[in-house]
């Protein structure tokens, strides 16, 4: 269900890395739980990011929820095609849908997340917060 060659986070973000390059996205978990996305506020390119604070947010029918940087860095691309068309976050989650990139400033916050299996077992107990 959780794709086992990203990081996941206890705020349901998830992390690609290639190199020192990292792609932030949502969960396939978290999408399920906040229905249909109809806004997403994310940052700009050149913004710097650090790990554990909120980058942006996203709106549903259902609430606002905060976005937070799984890893520090300087975003160096965001998903416009996001800006129109929000639901491709719930149409490819790992995929088209993904929210920032960015070039990682501190790699070793990587180890601070969970692997696909860590965090299954995760929402299995805590559920979304």
């Amino acid at each position: 269900m959780f794709p086992a060659e990203l990081k996941y986070t206890k705020s349901h973000e998830y992390v690609r890395v290639e190199g020192n390059s990292a792609t932030l996205g949502l969960t396939v978990f978290a999408i399920e739980q906040v229905k249909d996305i109809v806004y997403l506020e994310l940052p700009k390119a050149g913004q710097e990011l650090k790990a554990g604070t909120p980058f942006g947010s996203l709106e549903s029918v259902k609430a606002v929820f905060e976005l937070l940087s799984p890893v520090s860095g300087r975003v160096t691309a965001v998903n416009g095609a996001l800006n129109t068309a929000p639901d491709i976050i719930s149409k490819s989650p790992y995929g088209d849908g993904w929210l920032v990139k960015l070039e990682m400033s501190e790699a070793g916050e990587l180890n601070k997340l969970m692997s696909s299996e860590d965090y299954e077992k995760y929402i299995k107990t805590e559920g979304l917060h």
